[in-house]
C-alpha cells in the first residue's frame, strides 16, 4: 500500500492523475462467473489518462443483464470481460443483482450520460477520440453536437459501423485509425459484435484505450432521447428505452430479465447454504 501510494504521489508531481483517486483501485464484485469493478465516473477518467500518459493500452467494458445473458452463452465472451482490466456497471439490474447477493451495488455509468462527461475530460485532457459505429453519417451527427458542446474536443476521425468487420474492408478501417493517432476508440455495433470486433483487432490497433458504447452515437446524435432524471431515479430507465425501441428491446427484456434474477436467486441460495 505504502508504496502505491508513493507511486501515486510521483505521478501527480508530473501531472499524472492517480490509477484512482483514493489511490486504491475499486473493488471486483464476482457473481455468475462474471465480474465487475465497482468503480465511479472519476475512476474510469483516472485509469483513462494514466494508460494514454505512459502509452499503455486497455481495453475498459461494460455489463449490463443483456451483457451477462450474452457471457453466459458465450465463453470467448466472458473469457474477453474476465481479463478486461477495467468493467464498469452501466445498468439497475445488475446492481439489483448484486444487492441481492448481499454485496455493496457498484455506481451506475450510462454511455447516453457519460459521452458527454467523457468528452468534457478528454477536452481538457487533449486526447484524440475515433468513433466507429451506427449507421452512416450517426457518428458524424454526433461528433458535430459533442463539439458544440465542447469546442476544443478533438475528433481524430469517424467512421460507420456498416463494413465488413473481416478482409479488406476491416484492414481499411483498422489502418484509418491508426492514421488517424487517436488515444480513444470508442466502438459502437451494439453487443456483442462489437466485443467480438475489438477482441480481434485492438492488439493491432495504435489507440491506448478501446471502449464499447452499443447506441452511444445515436443518443449523442439525438436520434434517441436520454431518460429524464426522474425515470432514473425511479429505476425506470429500462422501461424509458423499451417505450423508444419497442421491437428491439421487448424481446431481450421478457426474456432476460427473468432469466438473469432467476440466475441470481438461485446463486444466492447456494451462497446461503454453502458451508462457512
Amino acid at each position: 500500500m505504502k508504496e502505491r501510494n508513493g507511486m501515486n504521489s510521483k505521478n501527480q508531481d508530473l501531472g499524472l492523475p492517480p490509477v484512482f483517486p483514493d489511490g486504491s483501485p475499486p473493488a471486483k464484485l464476482e457473481f455468475l462467473g462474471l465480474g465487475v469493478h465497482a468503480a465511479s465516473v472519476e475512476e474510469v477518467h483516472a485509469f483513462i489518462a494514466r494508460h494514454i500518459f505512459q502509452k499503455r493500452k486497455a481495453v475498459i467494458l461494460n455489463l449490463n443483464i443483456h451483457c451477462v445473458h450474452l457471457a453466459l452463452r458465450r465463453e470467448w465472451l466472458r473469457r474477453f470481460l474476465n481479463e478486461a482490466p477495467l468493467v464498469f456497471c452501466d445498468g439497475d439490474g445488475v446492481r439489483w443483482g448484486i444487492r441481492i447477493l448481499g454485496m455493496k451495488p457498484p455506481p451506475k455509468i450510462t454511455y447516453d450520460r457519460w459521452i458527454w462527461d467523457l468528452c468534457r475530460f478528454c477536452e481538457q485532457r487533449k486526447f484524440r477520440l475515433f468513433f466507429l459505429g451506427a449507421r452512416p453519417g450517426v457518428a458524424q451527427k454526433a461528433a458535430e453536437r459533442l463539439q458544440q458542446a465542447c469546442p476544443q474536443l478533438r475528433i481524430a476521425g469517424v467512421h460507420h459501423g456498416f463494413f465488413n468487420h473481416q478482409g479488406l474492408e476491416n484492414d481499411k478501417v483498422v489502418d484509418a485509425i491508426n492514421r488517424s493517432e487517436a488515444d480513444i476508440l470508442m466502438v459502437g455495433f451494439g453487443m456483442p459484435s462489437q466485443e467480438k470486433w475489438l477482441s480481434e483487432n485492438w492488439e493491432r490497433l495504435s489507440a491506448h484505450i478501446f471502449l464499447t458504447g452499443g447506441a452511444v452515437f445515436d443518443y449523442a446524435a439525438g436520434n434517441l432521447k436520454r431518460a429524464p432524471d426522474w425515470v432514473i431515479r425511479a429505476h425506470l430507465e429500462w422501461l424509458h428505452r423499451l417505450i423508444q425501441e419497442p421491437r428491439r428491446l421487448f424481446r431481450r427484456y421478457a426474456l432476460e430479465i427473468p432469466d438473469f434474477f432467476l440466475r441470481i436467486f438461485l446463486e444466492a441460495l447456494k451462497r446461503k447454504t454453502r458451508p462457512q
